[in-house]
């Protein structure tokens, strides 16, 4: 199976708290880890991210772009992580890390961290300690903090509520304009202790913010009672039918099969969400049963549909763009079928 962690022979660059992830690879502790240990454990310790100048012989020789480069932590050579402007500014993963110290401060523990894309992404995955359970419903939340190497992603923090029965990530936009609760917040690099402990405590403070109104809206969604038939109608909505076309009509236009391969994936797609939604344990299925089971299908399904788990760990670990406004469309679709403001 493919997946996008970092791997050397038989190591991978991953560390996890009791649980083994999905793939089986990297290093599963059973008691909390401190920063440092976690930084090890995961191989992101003593990379030294450097900039080095471009040279090239007899036509360029720097100055306005450098390479950013690494001491591999497997077999110590040296990697080239990306290219970038003369304004970046390096950011070592025991700088990222540090910022976590003061989060455990506060109560949290370190749950998972490792790197992606040959080394261009690190990450690491804080518990907040805050589960919030409605009529037995229960999402155990996390902070997902995460820089690149590259300069392709801020360093940033993400809150990440995932659904204990099903781990499917739940990260929405909440609220409308300047009233939003934030899911996602860039971290600000201050090199002062004084500083470091300011910010962990705005991001903690905003962490807990967006919790306060996804507990809200769940409770709303909750309230709402969601039949076999209501669930079916919602999916057609927000997944439309292609418009039917004849295997005759499609090679007469031309289409050599691609509108009937449309229609095909248009019925796996609806046949996948209602197996999602045949399998739900709830006793009373509700909106909250129906918005999870339609956005589970891109966490989990779709990937392994697909043969790849790279976009399940991309998409769960909150660095897909594209599956994070897919599921924030899905939201919005789901809350206004139901009624829910």
């Amino acid at each position: 199976m493919a997946h996008m962690l970092e791997q050397y022979g038989e190591m991978a660059s991953f560390a996890s708290l009791r649980q083994p992830a999905w793939h089986g690879l990297g290093t599963v502790f059973e008691e909390e880890k401190t920063t440092s240990e976690m930084l090890k454990a995961a191989s992101l310790s003593n990379w030294d991210v450097r900039q080095e100048p471009i040279i090239l012989p007899g036509r360029y020789h720097g100055g306005e772009f450098f390479a950013n480069v690494r001491t591999n932590p497997f077999d110590q050579e040296t990697d080239v992580l990306g290219v970038v402007g003369a304004r970046y500014k390096v950011f070592q993963n025991e700088e990222l890390f540090s910022f976590g110290d003061n989060i455990l401060d506060g109560g949290g523990t370190w749950e998972t961290a490792g790197s992606i894309k040959n080394g261009t992404v690190v990450f690491g995955s804080l518990s907040l300690n805050r589960d919030i359970t409605v009529n037995g419903e229960t999402t155990e939340n996390y902070l997902l903090m995460s820089s690149s190497h590259d300069g392709s992603h801020p360093i940033q923090a993400s809150v990440t509520p995932v659904r204990v029965v099903c781990s499917n990530t739940l990260g929405f936009a909440i609220g409308k304009g300047g009233k939003s609760a934030k899911q996602s917040f860039r971290i600000r690099h201050t090199a002062t202790t004084e500083g470091k402990v300011a910010v962990a405590r705005e991001t903690l403070g905003l962490a807990h913010k967006y919790l306060d109104a996804f507990e809200i809206e769940m409770k709303k969604l909750i309230s709402v009672s969601v039949t076999n038939k209501k669930f079916e109608d919602l999916i057609v909505l927000a997944y439309p039918k292609p418009e039917a076309v004849t295997v005759a009509e499609a090679e007469g236009l031309g289409l050599k099969g691609g509108a009937l391969a449309a229609n095909t994936r248009w019925e796996q797609k609806i046949d996948t969400l209602k197996d999602i939604w045949g399998s739900e344990t709830t006793p009373e299925k509700n909106g909250w049963t129906a918005l999870n089971a339609m956005t589970e299908r891109l966490d989990w399904h779709r990937q392994v549909r697909n043969g790849s788990f790279e976009g399940a760990l991309i998409s769960a670990s909150g660095f897909d763009p594209v599956t994070n406004v897919e599921k924030n469309r899905l939201n919005k679709v789901t809350r206004e079928f139901l009624s829910v403001k």
